[in-house]
């Protein structure tokens, strides 16, 4: 079965240089990843253009020069919004570089803007990483080392109890069941009831941690699902799109209507 839950496993299997780090290029506006989560620090430069990032229920909006960061165990998903987009992603688990910041749970500030600083460290890690001369890693090793340091002392907002840091992960497990139930099941009538039963919590709970976590209603992401669905389907031309809107769950073909416009801006017709 295709693993459709939040959660994405990162492997770094290289002690000497524990950091999985590429650029993205992003040639058309649209999606530019869809939303995860995972143990790891996530790191994206802003080489070129314009996009939004969703962090914990925070719309992020990024142009060139920034840095975002993305802290360990927090939902994240990112949309170009033009027809170049570019970013160095660095990938790392903290602990693999400092076992004394790890340890206090920092959370990160998640935008940084204009600071010349990072930009120096930024570009010169992109630059090694571009030339590949002798000896890169270890000069890359060492920058990302001072970003760290840099960070740590200048950008930290706040750190998590043992406690804390328990819960999100608990509560993150508890979303990657209902999620994944949700992606398997989007044609069926889903309630807020039976997904509740799911992970064993009273619907009101579930709403209220699903909205906390998710920044939207269960009903709004499951319509969410749909809709990307019967947009894909549509697409296909193999269905008319009264018969879409029944195969992706909708009982209401003017509700599908009303709703795909008001994602997608424009009718199911002009897909």
């Amino acid at each position: 079965m295709r693993d459709l839950s939040l959660y994405e496993k990162k492997i770094i299997k290289d002690e000497e240089f524990p950091v999985q780090m590429f650029k993205n290029h992003i040639r058309k506006p649209g999606l530019y990843f869809r939303i995860h989560w995972h143990e790891h620090l996530e790191l994206h430069y802003i080489l070129n253009g314009k996009g939004s990032f969703i962090c914990d229920r925070k719309t992020i909006p990024v142009t060139e020069g920034n840095l975002v960061i993305f802290n360990s165990n927090v939902l994240h998903e990112g949309v170009s919004e033009g027809d170049n987009f570019e970013a160095l992603v660095i990938i790392f688990e903290m602990s693999s570089f400092s076992k004394e910041i790890a340890d206090y749970n920092v959370i990160f500030q998640n935008l940084i803007e204009e600071d010349e600083i990072i930009k120096d460290i930024m570009l010169s890690i992109y630059k090694e990483d571009v030339e590949r001369s002798h000896g890169y890693r270890l000069a890359i090793k060492g920058k990302l080392y001072d970003l760290i340091t840099y960070l740590f002392r200048n950008y930290v907002t706040e750190s998590l109890s043992p406690r804390e840091n328990t819960l999100r992960l608990h509560n993150l497990g508890r979303l990657n069941t209902v999620v994944q139930y949700i992606q398997e099941n989007y044609s069926e009538p889903l309630t807020n009831k039976e997904l509740a039963d799911l992970i064993h919590l009273s619907e009101y709970r579930f709403c209220h941690l699903f909205k906390e976590s998710m920044g939207k209603s269960p009903i709004n992401y499951i319509n969410e699902v749909r809709l990307k669905k019967a947009y894909e389907l549509i697409k296909g031309k193999d269905n008319s799109i009264s018969e879409i809107a029944v195969m992706v769950g909708f009982s209401d073909y003017n509700n599908f209507g009303r709703l795909f416009r008001k994602y997608y801006g424009f009718p199911p017709s002009r897909t």
